[in-house]
């Protein structure tokens, strides 16, 4: 989800790792926004500046970097740690709006935001703020209260024992296993999943169409991934356990993004985990393997929000979103992102135009 990327290292992995051991020990009282502050803008979001990943559709996410590029709109509207300040001249609480660091999040976020102003509520964005564990970090403790999330990779993180794997059954898991003072408004019909994906010339060779067909040729396959992916139930475990897949070796690349690309490339790895609505998989003609045993939980697009920021306007406003949005138009605008390097606020508000929504 080729849209522009930052190439996740190997130290990049490791600080992630690091600021899961951070937030373990910083208790509830450490707001990981504190910690660094944001840059403000009176224009655009800037996301493109800040760097962008590959998708964090999965639990976890890509990387843990708590800044973030921060702008406000709508009269009264505040600054991303100032959200219990109540509401504005408006008689609306602000809406401060958080992204995770790669592309698709900070887009999905500029579109909440655009189609949010254009209903007249006051908005203020904080993108970029970085990985699950980080971004909820902040949810909880007030400093953001929207963001746009995957409802399996959320359920992931708050039920590591759910075995949902539909859009309903997903949808309806994790309804029950949020926080009291957290809810999900309507999913949408775009999702963004991990894949097993191979090249066509591999699928050709081997006759290649699901995840089991791998089964005889694994032996002699290298998979590539994210470190996490390689210990998830969704990743080279899952394979053996539903598919009888055992490959015979594991290359640490990204999370579904351009490492990952370039391993199939290259050759370095003959799979790999790329996220569905990563532009290469249509421009490179890749092939991403079928699922029948549902190995993969549904991730739709679906608005975070703090029970206490949802009010009816709000609501109606990002359930027409949800309404709209889909797989294609996320591809679509990625790619647009990608090879016209236009500015990511620029996309979402375009977008929300043409669909009637601003």
């Amino acid at each position: 989800m080729k849209r522009t990327r930052i190439h996740i290292t190997t130290v990049a992995m490791a600080a992630l790792a690091g600021v899961g051991l951070l937030l373990a020990g910083c208790g509830s009282n450490a707001n990981p926004l504190n910690s660094s502050a944001g840059s403000s803008s009176s224009g655009s979001s800037g996301a493109q500046s800040s760097g962008s990943q590959s998708s964090g559709a999965g639990s976890g996410g890509a990387s843990s970097t708590a800044g973030g590029s921060e702008t406000s709109s709508g009269t009264g509207s505040t600054g991303a740690g100032q959200t219990s300040a109540g509401s504005t001249g408006t008689g609306q609480q602000p809406v401060v709006i958080g992204s995770a660091n790669f592309t698709e999040s900070e887009l999905i976020a500029d579109i909440y935001a655009a189609a949010l102003k254009a209903a007249g509520v006051p908005v203020t964005t904080h993108l970029n703020i970085g990985a699950r564990e980080v971004y909820l970090q902040a949810m909880h403790e007030g400093s953001i209260n929207l963001l746009p999330e995957y409802t399996g990779g959320l359920l992931a993180y708050y039920d590591k024992t759910s075995t949902a794997h539909s859009p309903t059954d997903v949808y309806a898991a994790l309804q029950k296993a949020l926080p009291a003072d957290l809810e999900v408004l309507k999913y949408s019909a775009a999702q963004d999943q991990d894949s097993v994906t191979v090249t066509k010339a591999t699928a050709d060779k081997y006759h290649l169409v699901s995840i089991g067909d791998l089964a005889p040729v694994a032996g002699q396959m290298t998979l590539g991934g994210s470190s996490e992916w390689q210990t998830r139930a969704d990743g080279p475990i899952g394979m053996t356990k539903l598919y009888g897949v055992t490959f015979k070796d594991y290359k640490v690349l990204d999370p579904g993004g351009p490492l990952s690309v370039k391993g199939l490339q290259t050759g370095l790895v003959q799979a790999t985990d790329i996220f569905t609505t990563n532009p290469a998989i249509e421009e490179d003609g890749f092939v991403v393997l079928k699922d029948p045993k549902n190995m993969f939980q549904a991730q739709n697009v679906v608005p975070l929000i703090a029970k206490s920021a949802a009010t009816p306007k709000v609501t109606s406003v990002l359930d027409a979103v949800s309404a709209k949005l889909t797989t294609a138009d996320l591809t679509d605008m990625q790619k647009t992102i990608n090879d016209t390097k236009a500015n990511v606020a620029d996309v979402a508000g375009k977008w929300v135009s043409q669909n009637g929504l601003g």
